[in-house]
């Protein structure tokens, strides 16, 4: 029988109430007393050098508070980026600064030249545009490859090259790798392309800045995943604010998918000129400002190959990428093609030698940086794509293929340094295999070609490492920040609990979700807990919410100080129930003596923490509230089996999803419903890639697709109903409560099986010499495969 509450209820989102009656609370409903308007004049030409910049005339329009350009900048720290990598020659990255306001060089469509801060947004855009600005254009670096070519414009003067790193790993394994695709019996190539995508979460970016002179206070409302992140960037290395002094509150933040993971010059530019003005300063990126200021994802050119002997088993791989880091180094920008990327190319396989090499390029374009999956969605398309290349070089069976080389004994050291501790990925394709119906499949393909259409089957597997850690080992790795997370939980007098926590939702349904963790534990109804997130000042230094690490690291961070309450609680009731602490236990709300009818209830417990009547105050200290960090020992690896099954007309190169099924294993699972949901949207944002969306810069450095009117988004028609289960669940051995994290699997997992699954149905017409087609897979290119 399904529960009705705590770990493994599907209680509905509580949170849900507020957003489906218009009552939620967003960084742009904030609006304070005496508040401006910022607009900022962002640059029309991806290269140049700025000559002169004249805001005379518009300074003295109607309305104008401010304008402020990078002059006013000088002296001021850039945007900090979070991560350090070192090349494979033990040299570390280049590291361009970033300003503020651009500074002496405009570098891509975008970037912000000048702000100009007035009484209303439009007076605001009226003074702008009588900025006279003198650019002398300059050429446009855009292609990964050119832009290493020995004459090549560079982006940033002051470095060598464009060439942020050449990164390797293992590096140890280079020769052995090259010895065993040398001598294997069959070797499978794949040149590929992971396209640029733009996030396009529902709320844009918002920022708020505030400045209480009284107190010398600043406070920054922001759409934000990691509020204490941002406060610590922003303040020491950019503005120089102490912390004590900067309060950073993201609010009901409406998506984010990684976007919002990072530091933005917006935030720094509207708390800046908020203390210089003495007025609040207010922005909202209109969607136009979002294609081209919020980082965008992906954008690898990747060659990969597989090596397999004479029965068909793998025996080495190596890959060459060519990574984006668009034209300045985004917060997190350098780890994600390598750490969050390298380090997975082992996936479900006992591949025993892997060799990664990425070369981070930059170019006159948007800065590139984690989109949902970061890193790990890139890995799993090479692979996944490869291997089925492999099956139909080899005639075998795609399945067959990839059962013969899965990891079966676990823990499982990869060569490229991860231990994964647990995972059956047998149990995950027996279930696909039955939920996605295979068996009838060649059924309903006949039942297409008697349509005058093709179908195609495609299969894929994955695996992604979760919740980063740790942070001893990251910061070897360059992470600048550690990676654990923390909670509060405060006990009230009446028993009501108040949880504050370092992760932040944003659509993750944290608000019903935590409570169960903590309600399941207490044996006390979810109602009388809630969740507070995303203030500075009101919760505990905490690292946000961004690689399904919330439930696995901040929920152990919760588990470990309600254990704490636990503990102490038991201690009260002892002494209320004359009784050994030993011999205390809790259920259902009460606290009895173990072999008696004596108890007390929760709340009579709390109520004494506050009213000490019954214990003396040597021996236990009033109230009821603990603290407690979680940092993780390793990252926890969720990981399944998808299958597409795709419709396609062969006069039009029109793609259908006709059917879709996930079998995944995210361990133990506290409320099914919302790993649901978030397995639906990532397979939906996986689908979109594969087939749909795709940023694009012409030659010049412009962005072509710069709105929704060029850029498309996956709509309710491009996506099937789909198949979902998580049954196959070995819990994650190193986290309290056994869970591995659900957030990003449907994106990772679903682009390669949408592939697989075209190229099938090409190939079904006897056109086997597709054996690739870049994505997305529009209907065009579809087309042009099928005719040459």
């Amino acid at each position: 029988m399904p529960k009705d509450s705590g770990i493994g209820a599907a209680s509905k989102r509580r949170e849900d109430v507020r957003f489906l009656t218009g009552t939620g609370n967003y960084t742009d409903d904030i609006n304070v007393y005496g508040q401006t308007y910022v607009y900022f004049l962002r640059s029309d030409v991806a290269h140049g050098r700025i000559n002169n910049i004249d805001t005379s005339a518009a300074a003295a329009m109607e309305g104008v508070v401010g304008i402020f350009t990078g002059a006013d900048f000088e002296g001021i720290g850039g945007l900090p980026c979070g991560w350090q990598v070192t090349d494979r020659f033990g040299e570390a990255m280049q590291e361009p600064a970033h300003p503020v306001l651009a500074q002496g060089k405009v570098r891509h469509v975008g970037d912000p030249i000048a702000a100009v801060v007035a009484e209303s947004l439009q007076q605001a855009r009226d003074a702008a545009e009588a900025i006279e600005l003198d650019i002398e254009e300059l050429p446009a670096v855009v292609d990964m490859k050119a832009a290493l070519e020995e004459g090549s414009a560079k982006v940033h003067d002051d470095l060598t090259s464009n060439l942020c790193y050449d990164w390797g790993f293992v590096e140890d394994n280079k020769a052995a790798v090259d010895e065993a695709i040398k001598n294997a019996a069959h070797v499978t190539t794949l040149e590929l392309v992971n396209n640029r995508l733009v996030a396009n979460p529902m709320e844009p970016r918002v920022a708020v800045g505030e400045y209480n002179r009284s107190n010398d206070e600043s406070t920054l409302y922001t759409t934000s995943q990691n509020p204490h992140v941002i406060r610590l960037l922003m303040g020491a290395f950019v503005l120089g604010i102490p912390e004590h002094k900067l309060r950073v509150v993201a609010p009901d933040v409406g998506g984010g998918f990684g976007t919002k993971i990072f530091h933005y010059a917006e935030e720094a530019f509207v708390t800046f000129a908020a203390r210089k003005l003495n007025r609040p300063v207010k922005w909202t990126a209109s969607r136009s400002e979002a294609f081209m200021s919020d980082a965008h994802g992906r954008d690898h050119v990747t060659k990969i190959e597989l090596a397999l002997d004479a029965d068909n088993n793998f025996t080495a791989l190596r890959t060459e990428t060519y990574a984006n880091m668009g034209a300045y180094l985004s917060t997190f920008a350098p780890s994600v093609p390598t750490w969050l990327h390298g380090t997975l190319m082992a996936g479900n396989y006992k591949t025993p030698l892997i060799y990664v090499n990425v070369k981070a390029v930059f170019t006159n374009t948007v800065p590139v940086d984690a989109y949902r999956g970061a890193g790990r969605p890139e890995a799993t398309y090479q692979l996944e794509r490869v291997v089925d290349k492999a099956a139909r070089e080899l005639g075998v069976d795609p399945i067959a293929l990839r059962r013969q080389n899965f990891i079966s004994e676990f823990p499982y050291a990869t060569p490229v340094a991860v231990e994964y501790d647990t995972g059956d990925y047998f149990a995950t394709m027996d279930k696909l295999e039955e939920i996605a119906d295979l068996a009838g499949f060649e059924a309903r393909r006949k039942e297409s070609e008697a349509k005058g259409m093709l179908r195609g089957l495609g299969v894929n597997c994955y695996i992604e490492a979760c919740g980063i850690a740790p942070s001893n080992l990251v910061g070897q790795l360059g992470a600048r920040a550690g990676l654990y997370d923390a909670a509060t939980v405060r006990v009230n007098a009446t028993g009501s609990i108040s949880v504050m926590v370092g992760a932040h939702s944003h659509g993750q349904g944290h608000e019903t979700a935590f409570p169960q963790v903590v309600a399941d534990m207490l044996g006390i109804d979810e109602s009388m807990i809630e969740i507070v997130h995303g203030d500075s000042s009101k919760i505990p230094f905490g690292m946000g919410t961004y690689g399904s690490r919330s439930l696995a690291v901040c929920g152990s961070a919760m588990v470990k100080a309600t254990e704490k309450i636990i503990k102490k609680a038991k201690k009260i009731a002892s002494h209320l129930l004359e009784a050994s602490e030993g011999d205390i236990e809790l259920k259902d709300g009460q606290f009895t003596v173990a072999g008696t009818d004596k108890s007390v209830a929760w709340g009579d417990v709390t109520l004494a923490a506050y009213v000490p009547h019954n214990y003396p105050l040597e021996d236990i200290e009033p109230g009821l509230e603990e603290t407690a960090f979680y940092d993780p020992s390793n990252f926890t690896y969720p990981s399944g089996a998808y299958c597409c099954e795709v419709e396609l007309d062969p006069e039009t190169g029109r793609v259908t999803i006709e059917r879709f099924a996930a079998a995944d294993d995210f361990g133990n699972v506290v409320n099914p419903m919302i790993v649901e949901g978030q397995v639906h949207g990532g397979i939906g944002q996986g689908i979109g890639q594969a087939l749909l969306e795709n940023c694009v810069y012409d030659s010049e450095g412009q962005l072509l697709s710069a709105s929704y009117m060029d850029y498309a988004m996956p709509r309710a028609e491009d996506v099937p109903f789909y198949v979902v289960d998580h049954s196959c669940a070995t819990p994650c051995t190193h986290n309290p409560l056994g869970v591995k994290g659900c957030g990003e699997a449907g994106a990772i997992g679903s682009p390669p099986s949408v592939v697989n699954a075209v190229i099938d149905a090409i190939q079904s017409s006897g056109k086997k010499d597709v054996t690739h087609i870049d994505m997305p897979l529009s209907p065009q290119r579809v087309w042009a495969a099928m005719k040459g």
